[in-house]
């Protein structure tokens, strides 16, 4: 069983910066894809950012166009971590961000993490 566990997420100026981190534990296989969703109040879930894992083709990163130029989304494959750099932060961020996590190997599956809460507010 694969378990997310998030952390970096609080309150934050607007135009400040926040890292977001998130350690996947248990055995994972056929790892397909990491990345972050966000949640806002009566919103529905959103894709933030991803990074679609390729041994063949190298890593892709993928964002929604309201963060391009502002977030980043990393990797450390030897930790099993993703991390979502967060730099000139808007009110309009304010979310709970889930981290994600999906295997192919033997079928497609997809993990979830708990989620963090970020408010960007002056």
């Amino acid at each position: 069983q694969v378990q997310l566990v998030e952390s970096g997420g609080g309150l934050v100026q607007p135009g400040g910066s926040l890292r977001l981190t998130c350690a996947a534990s248990g055995i994972i296989v056929g790892l397909n894809a990491m990345g972050w969703y966000r949640q806002a109040p009566g919103k529905e879930r959103e894709l933030v950012a991803s990074i679609t894992i390729s041994s063949a083709f190298g890593d892709r990163t993928n964002y929604v166009d309201s963060v391009k130029g502002r977030f980043d989304v990393s990797r450390d494959n030897a930790k099993n971590t993703v991390y979502l750099q967060m730099n000139s932060l808007k009110p309009e961020d304010t979310a709970v961000y889930y981290c994600n996590l999906i295997t192919i190997v033997p079928v497609r599956r997809e993990y979830w993490g708990q989620g963090t809460q970020v408010t960007v507010s002056s």
